[in-house]
């Protein structure tokens, strides 16, 4: 045997089977084949190995000794192919890793931070880094595994790359509670009356979702402050008579702090969305990050 190339590894099972039956026909039953489909196949493992490996007695075969030293390294290569094929296992409580995810500023408040405290209980050992999303180049992050997944709104989504749906929120109109107007319900023309603060994460812009909503039904509504983060917008929130529109996910743990108000305008709908590499969409470690994940999300 001098070149692997020439060698039928299928073979090696064979092999395995007669080494461990020591019979023919109970190793036809094993491999699922006729007794003259093993013969065949014993003929063809003797002219590989250049030994008759079984010869046959009254209660069987016997294997040679060139068998005998084969059997145990077959039986180590088989065991180590099937570990090969054999599906990949991920233990969260035992895996030391980096996740990296990437996201706007909501949805790191609405998404990532959720994640994180279920990853903290169910995985402890692993790390878990957030970054920005960039202005471009995510789908190449994404390839080389500088990034695991990406969270974002549905229109910035990737559509060349794996999705998965993950929840619709919508905006509120909300004020500080010392706001003058009580009224649960307000009119477009209240709405505009008042100053607005406005998240703008790139910087810059001084319109958004609602503007254009607003704008499509003949109004207008003066942004006095555009901020990069929801952070900042509930601190400046809390300074003046402002009124923010931001994503009900935001609300969670800040409703009893703030007036809300009910309007009369149809908000925009806000679908997010996690994009992923197709190389990782079977790996086992990444499922079980994209379940986790949807999970959180879903959670009541």
């Amino acid at each position: 045997m001098t070149n692997i190339r020439n060698v039928d590894l299928n073979l090696l099972a064979v092999f395995d089977a007669l080494f461990d039956e020591r019979s023919v026909t109970r190793a036809a039953d094993r491999l699922a084949v006729t007794q003259p489909t093993v013969s065949g196949l014993l003929k063809r493992l003797r002219r590989t190995f250049v030994d008759k490996l079984f010869v046959r007695t009254s209660h069987g075969i016997l294997p040679t000794p060139r068998a005998e030293a084969l059997a145990g390294p077959i039986k180590d290569l088989l065991a180590n192919a099937r570990a090969l094929v054999k599906p990949q296992a991920f233990d969260p409580a035992a895996a030391e890793t980096t996740i990296t995810l990437c996201g706007s500023d909501y949805l790191q408040h609405a998404v990532m931070s959720p994640l994180i405290e279920e990853i903290r209980k169910l995985a402890p050992k692993i790390k878990v880094s957030i970054t920005p999303r960039p202005a471009a180049g995510v789908a190449d992050l994404l390839a080389r595994g500088e990034i695991d997944l990406c969270i974002s709104a549905r229109e910035v989504a990737l559509p060349d790359l794996p999705s998965r749906r993950l929840y619709h929120d919508r905006y509120i109109c909300v004020a500080r509670k010392k706001h003058p107007l009580k009224t649960q319900r307000i009119s477009v023309k209240q709405l505009c009356a008042f100053d607005h603060l406005l998240v703008a994460p790139t910087g810059g812009s001084f319109s958004g979702p609602i503007d254009d909503m607003l704008a499509s039904l003949g109004h207008h509504r003066r942004v006095a402050i555009a901020v990069p983060t929801f952070h900042i917008l509930f601190d400046i929130l809390d300074s003046d008579d402002f009124i923010a529109f931001v994503p009900e996910r935001l609300l969670r743990k800040r409703r009893s702090d703030l007036r809300v108000f009910e309007t009369n305008v149809a908000m925009p709908a806000i679908e997010v969305v996690a994009n992923w590499h197709p190389r990782v969409s079977g790996d086992a470690q990444h499922k079980w990050l994209r379940e986790l994940l949807v999970k959180v999300v879903r959670a009541p």
